[in-house]
């Protein structure tokens, strides 16, 4: 374990690698309409500025936690962060819609890469039980922190320097956090005598992940049947179905599908897909309130996820109390059910309301985002051998990944069938786009009350799913 030392420290940074991921969600949204101006994008070309970043992110999670656990947690961390600062510089200098998209790949690639090996760290230089509950309180509290920040901060920059600005911010933390990584943070990775990367597999599944996400990406907005969008989506499942048979016959695996029959690591990716359909999508629907209902300015917009981050801090001091006391069961329980309460109180916003009716909905969504985000991923750690937390991490953020794109799709779909119209929400009149709002605000409360079932089922007995995993092991 790290040195007491170098552990305040070592969370700082493990922390801002967090926030400068979750900054970088939000942060583009405000700066979309001015970049588009600067690059003569398009209304269909804009969305790769998403989807590039998406795509990549979504697709190189498996490889990436494969690779933080065969190199080196540290070093990929390091290789990572560097690969998403560049990614950052040169969507700053891009000149191009090209240049742009390719930039916004690398950052993709570079978050795949980092995240995974962020977690590893978190579970190799902290002591399994409350000081390493602490650290991942801290470390998702960033994260909520820096999608509410990012609409703020993006809101600032695009107004006052411009939308380079949004990608240029990241550059100095990224260099401030390479720097002191060897300093401060335990280099740890599997004990092997050889590197085997399982290549078939590796290209395999991240192919059929790109594919994937690029249909459940681009079938909302051409059709969910259209054949740019579905001809893609079934050579990607395909090339998974490919990757089940190869990783069932190769020695060494990329994912060793035993971990699949630890009921909490299971149950913590469903429970990741599950908080990401509704609580990951809270921010793009209240965003959307708040600029084309209530015409707030992307500054004020910003300010009104404030409460939200606020009450989220609240809720990562409160986990050791809460697991303590209601285990990791009654705490994601506990956070489900407050975001359906949440969610259930954003329904009566109406097309003229203000920030003050959003607080109440997002203060308890806040503390409720905490309790789930932060018990997640402590119980998806347990009873998992050091030598596979990395791909045990990507596990659990690939469902988080996956659930936020289908749980959007699905909204999606549901407003459209509801309305019968393929009219796109930025383009409705206030009292239609607030009632599709209150609409997907439902969904999102009984997909959370699913997430009860789900934690109550995976989580009950948690030290039989640790002994669980032990007897995999032997």
């Amino acid at each position: 374990m790290n040195s007491t030392r170098h552990k305040g420290l070592a969370l700082t940074i493990l922390a801002l690698s967090q926030l400068i991921l979750a900054l970088d969600y939000t942060i583009i949204f405000v700066a979309l309409p001015s970049l588009a101006a600067d690059l003569g994008f398009s209304a269909n070309q804009l969305q790769w500025v998403i989807s590039a970043f998406s795509l990549a992110f979504g697709g190189f999670l498996l490889i990436g936690g494969r690779l933080s656990d065969l190199l080196g947690r540290r070093r990929m961390f390091i290789i990572a962060m560097g690969i998403f600062g560049l990614g950052s510089l040169l969507g700053g200098i891009a000149d191009s819609q090209l240049f742009l998209i390719i930039a916004r790949g690398l950052q993709g690639l570079g978050g795949a890469l980092l995240s995974p090996a962020t977690l590893s760290l978190i579970m190799s230089n902290f002591e399994e039980g409350p000081e390493r509950n602490r650290a991942l309180g801290t470390w998702a509290a960033m994260g909520g922190v820096g999608m509410s920040v990012g609409l703020l901060l993006g809101g600032v920059l695009t107004s006052f320097i411009g939308w380079e600005a949004t990608f240029f911010v990241n550059v100095p933390i990224a260099v401030f956090v390479i720097i002191l990584a060897p300093i401060t943070l335990l280099e740890s990775k599997a004990a092997s005598s050889k590197r085997h990367f399982d290549i078939a597999g590796a290209i395999s599944v991240t192919t059929g992940m790109i594919l994937l996400v690029n249909y459940l990406i681009q079938a909302p907005v051409v059709g969910w049947l259209h054949p740019t969008a579905i001809i893609p989506g079934i050579i990607g499942a395909i090339l998974l179905l490919l990757f089940v048979v190869i990783e069932n016959r190769t020695k060494d695996p990329l994912i060793p599908f035993r971990l699949f029959r630890i009921l909490s690591l299971t149950g913590a990716a469903i429970t990741a897909a599950l908080f990401s359909a509704s609580f990951g999508t809270l921010y793009y629907f209240l965003t959307l309130y708040t600029q084309e209902v209530l015409h707030y300015s992307a500054i004020q917009s910003g300010l009104s996820f404030l409460p939200l981050t606020i009450s989220a801090f609240v809720g990562a001091k409160l986990i050791n109390k809460m697991l303590a006391t209601v285990g990791a069961a009654g705490t994601i329980a506990s956070g489900m059910g407050l975001g359906a309460i949440g969610f259930m109180l954003l329904t009566q916003l109406s097309e003229h309301g203000s920030a003050w009716g959003i607080i109440p909905g997002t203060v308890i969504i806040g503390i409720g985002q905490a309790f789930i985000f932060t018990t997640m991923f402590i119980a998806a750690s347990s009873g998992i051998d050091m030598k596979e937390q990395g791909v045990a991490s990507a596990i659990v953020s690939t469902g988080q990944q996956i659930g936020g794109a289908v749980g959007l799709a699905v909204i999606m779909a549901i407003i459209s069938a509801t309305l019968g119209s393929n009219a796109t929400l930025e383009t409705m009149e206030p009292s239609d786009l607030t009632g599709s709002i209150r609409m997907a605000f439902i969904i999102d409360a009984v997909i959370a009350l699913l997430g009860i079932l789900v934690s109550f089922i995976a989580f009950k007995q948690k030290n039989a799913a640790v002994m669980q995993a032990k007897s995999l092991r032997e």
